[in-house]
């Protein structure tokens, strides 16, 4: 390969190229344009790939892979593009670019681990991990002969699995190389156990110091983040300059060794996570699909029908010992079958342990094509049949009816009640304290804080009824522990306080908190509104990653959800010894009828039931009722009966024409009450809310919800959204 020195690295523009008088001035001659090119046309051909691969649950790692062989040598030979588009001198430089890419995710991924979950683990995990890690290696044993060259329970399999596999990859390094020579064998192992104790010595407790010297609850300096990026980029030289083969091992290694979570782990991982997954990674995927060389199809010789065969029957065995164990485990065989899949996926490290692989000229390149192709079937298949038998929903579908209409008034109630942000708390135990616990018809609370998995490689869930107080996750959900306890201790007899921390991704969490309601039998799910306003009434947060996760909730919940919009007014009472008018808390529930404004009744009734509580009920009775009467209207009277007849509670009826003398209802009541209670009533229409769906910007709350979300109405009141049980 010739490199013109000293290389030309910035061009003097696109434009320079077109104008008079200039020769032998090339733009793409210059390595800047040349790069930002290629970097362009690898991206766009991923994303058009993925642009139609992702309707069939397809990620786009493989979307990437097939760019990368469209930009190979040999397909852009076929169309004589070959050194029009990339060099083999930019080859070197972007592959640089990926193998940074890949070294920053293997390094990552080791400060995503938490070695503590190896020995948590439950007993399924622990053996589907080490299972599908060993089944596969004496599954090979009969093939030496041949001539040839969901969910949680996921999670922690995989890391049982990917803890293994590189402690696997050390073994059979060292053991490659006794097999040559013996004391060159004793030499690696030397570097391997000198790697450690430098890790363990030097390298953990400067990183420990770093954290020692962060100020508590403060972010950890950019001073020390350098820092640590230093080390990693040493140890990568050591690594590399000593033993390349153990750099991978050598970088998960070093991961290992920084402290988990805030505030040095969190930060890492938040300072890398976007650049690596978003821009470094891929570059690597495509580059590693780049060193293919020959895309002409072969006949099926025996090597390549021994190759098929031997993974044909690594894949069954595998399969099949994951499947057959958690059968025998008494698991669902769709959800087995599904799991058994996912431990048999290729991914991101399988590619980069084939590409150092071909580079170490450890495999020929016709072996390493023949790889490249077992990781697009089956990370292509995987997903697919995945998504067929795996739906996460069944589980919450039809096990009961958990509605607030069928529970006896004196019964027990379960509720869930979801924290995001610390202002969640005040909020959430406000509304509590007029729902009416009682000594005759207790309330148990199950909060759950939710935090965003970021900074480890799984997802954890704590009850802290279980736990000790110094476990990690404590110190997150201190001030929801202490708050609900407190408030507990308030209401003692009439209040029972369950508390839970759940750290997941963001696409997962619905799965934490509907499973929580399904094991609390709990009829009642209450989750924040996803914006938040100051004590003036301007916006404060619009978080839309919470508004989709309220729109998941809605979808799968397996009881009634109740969507909180708290601007501040929602008073709790003080106590019941207090007699003064400014201790009472306004209820109002706006009733029109059907399942969710049913579920909303029942619920103010309950809070009306509260000596402190003044609830008003205002029917609206569109004006052209002709009287008919259907199932329909016998359950809403019915539900209406002693509200009309009860003496502490008061009832108003108004008769509308249309939607806008709803509105014009509801404008005039809002400066009354500290809390409106609606029922979602989700895509019903009816005359007292005709045209109003046209101008509603959030669905989730139905017509009035957003109607009193709304800017018009100058945040004057909460408002809480009933939606009854959907699934049964």
């Amino acid at each position: 390969m010739c490199i013109n020195l000293p290389p030309e690295v910035n061009s003097a523009g696109l434009v320079m190229q077109f104008e008079d008088g200039v020769k032998e001035y090339k733009w793409l001659d210059y390595t800047t344009p040349r790069i930002m090119l290629l970097l362009a046309t690898m991206f766009t051909i991923s994303q058009v790939f993925h642009s139609v691969l992702k309707r069939f649950g397809i990620p786009i790692f493989i979307s990437q892979i097939f760019a990368g062989i469209l930009l190979s040598r040999p397909a852009l030979q076929v169309i004589k593009m070959a050194n029009k588009i990339i060099t083999p001198e930019h080859v070197q430089l972007i592959g640089s670019m990926g193998n940074i890419g890949i070294a920053l995710f293997i390094f990552q991924s080791g400060v995503k681990m938490d070695l503590s979950m190896v020995a948590k683990v439950g007993r399924k995990a622990l053996y589907i991990g080490i299972l599908s890690v060993i089944s596969p290696l004496v599954a090979l044993i009969p093939t030496f002969m041949v001539p040839t060259e969901l969910g949680r329970l996921a999670q922690s399999s995989a890391i049982v699995a990917d803890f293994l596999s590189y402690a696997t990859v050390l073994l059979l390094t060292v053991s490659q190389v006794a097999s040559s020579s013996p004391a060159q064998a004793l030499r690696t192992l030397g570097y391997v156990v000198f790697f450690i104790f430098i890790v363990m010595v030097v390298v953990r407790p400067a990183m420990l110091l770093i954290v020692r010297m962060t100020p508590e609850g403060k972010e950890v300096s950019q001073t020390g983040l350098y820092v640590v990026i230093l080390i990693l980029l040493l140890f990568l030289s050591f690594a590399r300059k000593f033993y390349s083969e153990l750099t991978v091992a050598g970088l998960y290694i070093v991961g290992l060794a920084v402290p988990r979570g805030p505030p040095l782990g969190s930060a890492l991982v938040n300072k890398f996570d976007c650049l690596v997954s978003g821009f470094f990674l891929p570059i690597f995927v495509t580059t590693s699909a780049m060193r293919i060389h020959d895309l002409r199809p072969q006949s099926f010789n025996i090597f390549i029908v021994q190759n098929i065969l031997t993974v044909a029957w690594i894949v069954l065995v595998k399969f099949g010992t994951c499947s057959l164990l958690l059968l025998y485990w008494k698991m669902h065989k769709n959800d087995a079958m599904a799991l058994a899949l996912i431990m048999n996926a290729k991914g991101i490290v399988e590619m980069a342990f084939y590409t150092f692989a071909s580079d170490g000229r450890y495999v020929p390149p016709n072996m390493f094509r023949f790889m490249l192709g077992i990781i697009i079937v089956m990370g292509s298949i995987v997903p697919i049949f995945v998504r067929k038998l795996y739906d996460p929903s069944r589980k919450y579908a039809g096990y009961q009816i958990k509605k607030l209409v069928d529970c006896k008034p004196e019964s027990e109630l379960q509720i869930v009640c979801c924290i995001y942000i610390p202002s969640n708390i005040s909020s959430a135990i406000n509304l509590l304290s007029i729902s009416c616990p009682r000594n005759e018809c207790p309330t148990v609370v199950n909060a759950l804080h939710l935090i965003k998995l970021s900074d480890q490689a799984t997802s954890i869930f704590v009850s802290h009824q279980k736990k000790k107080k110094n476990f990690s996750a404590y110190s997150y959900s201190e001030n929801v522990i202490v708050s609900f306890k407190k408030f507990g201790g308030l209401r003692w007899g009439a209040v029972s306080i369950n508390t839970f921390t759940a750290i997941s991704p963001l696409d997962l969490m619905h799965d934490d908190i509907c499973t929580l309601a399904l094991d609390k039998l709990a009829s009642l799910v209450i989750l924040p509104f996803h914006r938040t306003w100051y004590i003036d009434g301007s916006l404060e947060s619009d978080d839309q990653s919470v508004r989709n996760l309220n729109l998941r909730i809605l979808e799968k919940a397996p009881c009634s959800v109740g969507i909180l919009i708290d601007h501040g007014n929602l008073k709790r009472p003080v106590t019941h010894m207090d007699s003064s008018a400014d201790s009472f808390s306004k209820v109002a529930l706006l009733f029109l009828g059907g399942n969710d404004d049913r579920e909303a009744l029942t619920l103010a009734k309950r809070m009306g039931r509260d000596d402190k509580v003044r609830l008003t009920v205002v029917h609206f009775i569109a004006a052209s009722d002709d009287g008919d009467v259907d199932w329909e209207t016998i359950l809403d009277s019915e539900v209406l009966r002693d509200i009309k007849k009860s003496e502490c509670m008061r009832y108003e009826k108004h008769v509308v024409e249309n939607g806008g003398d709803t509105v014009e209802i509801v404008h005039s009541m809002v400066n009354q009450y500290d809390l409106i209670i609606v029922g979602r009533r989700h895509n019903l229409e009816c005359p007292q809310t005709s045209c109003l769906d046209q101008w509603s910007e959030f669905p989730e709350l139905g017509v009035l919800g957003d109607l009193l979300a709304s800017k018009d109405f100058g945040n004057k009141c909460s408002v809480l959204v009933l939606q009854q049980q959907r699934l049964v």
